[in-house]
């Protein structure tokens, strides 16, 4: 009795394991369309942003292929100092554009992946695989709350939890 029930919880905790969602991205993107200046409208908590108002990410193109990031914010204590930090992006597989490599220190990098893309390149929704991290971006300082609210249920569709999102003030001068 005592071996098939460790026999069953261990099928029960390995097909659980096996049948966690995994996040789909965008088809395409357009890395032309794409660069320049996004806002943050919101995003999930993490470390590297905890002090952070106002921030932004702006992407460009170089010769080599790859992007060059600059992601800005100011202090939520003191607006008027501003802090920011230089990192590459990449492709690593061509098949699957939406999902990117991003570092900042070598020789960590992390995902970054499309996980939705306005048609028009307004606004995008960005997450990685593990559900840590996720971002509302946009090409305006503001998002109007229908869209908000359409993206915020997109990342709950791909298994976020956004309990703790936090709406980015982007009130700075």
């Amino acid at each position: 009795m005592k071996r098939s029930l460790i026999f069953m919880l261990t099928i029960m905790l390995f097909s659980s394991a096996n049948s966690q969602k995994t996040l789909s991205v965008v088809s395409s993107v357009d890395l032309n369309r794409y660069k320049g200046k996004w806002f943050e409208i919101a995003r999930l908590p993490n470390f590297f942003e905890r002090k952070l108002k106002c921030t932004s990410a702006e992407y460009s193109l170089r010769d080599d292929g790859r992007i060059t990031v600059i992601n800005a914010g100011n202090y939520i204590t003191d607006p008027l100092k501003s802090t920011s930090a230089k990192g590459v992006a990449w492709i690593p597989d061509k098949n699957f554009p939406a999902k990117l490599k991003v570092q900042f220190m070598w020789p960590f990098s992390g995902d970054y992946w499309i996980m939705h893309l306005d048609k028009d390149y307004r606004y995008v929704l960005v997450g990685d695989p593990s559900f840590k991290y996720l971002w509302i971006l946009a090409r305006e300082k503001t998002m109007d709350e229908t869209t908000y609210k359409m993206l915020l249920q997109k990342a709950i569709d791909s298994g976020y939890d956004v309990k703790t999102i936090i709406r980015v003030e982007q009130n700075c001068k």
